[in-house]
């Protein structure tokens, strides 16, 4: 667990009502949309479009962990 913690330091932050879980869940979606744009016109390009294809596919799935997490958290289910 804490190495989770670790790694997802953002999903572990206080959330004492359900605004703050809001916020915290707005802050993964916008980051992930920003960052999957970003990636995906890199993509984009022959040479290197393949490396960033994975890079992407690999924060889309730290976005949806955070998430994951970050609900498990608000609802007591880990500690």
């Amino acid at each position: 667990m804490d190495m989770l913690k670790q790694i997802f330091p953002f999903s572990f932050s206080q959330k004492k009502d359900v605004t703050a879980l809001v916020i915290n869940l707005i802050i993964y979606i916008v980051v992930g949309a920003v960052i999957g744009i970003v990636i995906g016109l890199l993509a984009s390009i022959p040479l290197i479009g393949l490396i960033f294809s994975i890079l992407g596919s690999l924060v889309e799935l730290y976005v949806f962990i955070g998430i994951v997490l970050s609900l498990l958290d608000y609802f007591k289910v880990i500690k």
